[in-house]
């Protein structure tokens, strides 16, 4: 008698997933069929103060602005840490730029010379209301992730006009250029932190420690 190995817990799911798709034509393409998706979305008339308020709650500092506020708000919080330096992407709005602080373009830093600068300053995709959280795609004034990721100290410029009520509503607005791009996304929600099996916080193990996160404010016309 022949003994049967037993399935591990990676085949039993690979096979489950087989057998559903057993009676799935070949040419079918997943926006063929359309999916009811009825998610619970964020009332869109508090989306400014519900962000401004989660996002406070992960240890991170927060400024509202008006628009040409932007350089004068990074330099003061530079002069305030002593950071000298800040890794930019190359397309980072003129008028987002402090004149008396350093800014080294991110293209062809190494990880040792984006660890080494003082910051990084960049805008973002999204944010989304309800969890507080600042979404990245790399895609325009946001740069590569290694620049979000690696330097110690983070400036976020966020536009109110950005910030959706939900996490629905997020992944709305960027799975299209997601699908035709395949850009990597990131999810932020606070500095980076993590904590062991006795609570003890760590900070700026996956990402920075420090983010500060400048909120633009629409203008009434």
């Amino acid at each position: 008698m022949v003994e049967v190995e037993p399935l591990t817990a990676r085949e039993t799911i690979l096979a489950r997933v087989q057998d559903a798709l057993s009676d799935v034509p070949t040419s079918e393409r997943p926006d063929d069929v359309a999916v009811p998706r009825a998610y619970v979305r964020a009332e869109p008339t508090s989306a400014l103060e519900r962000f401004v308020e989660r996002v406070s709650e992960y240890r991170t500092e927060v400024q509202q602005i008006r628009p040409g506020e932007i350089a004068s708000a990074v330099a003061e919080r530079c002069w305030d840490r002593g950071v000298t330096t800040l890794g930019v992407p190359s397309d980072l709005p003129a008028e987002w730029r402090p004149r008396s602080i350093e800014l080294l373009p991110e293209a062809g830093l190494k990880p040792r010379e984006l660890d080494a600068l003082g910051g990084a300053l960049t805008g973002c995709a999204l944010a989304i209301a309800e969890t507080g959280t600042i979404v990245l795609d790399t895609g325009p004034r946001q740069g590569s992730r290694a620049l979000t990721l690696v330097p110690d100290l983070h400036f976020c410029v966020v536009e109110e006009r950005q910030i959706v009520g939900g996490v629905p509503e997020a992944m709305a607005e960027i799975a299209p250029s997601l699908r035709r791009l395949l850009r990597p996304v990131t999810f932020v929600s606070g500095p980076s932190a993590t904590s062991d099996i006795e609570l003890s916080r760590v900070e700026g193990v996956h990402g920075p420690r420090s983010l500060v996160v400048l909120v633009v404010l629409q203008e009434v016309p």
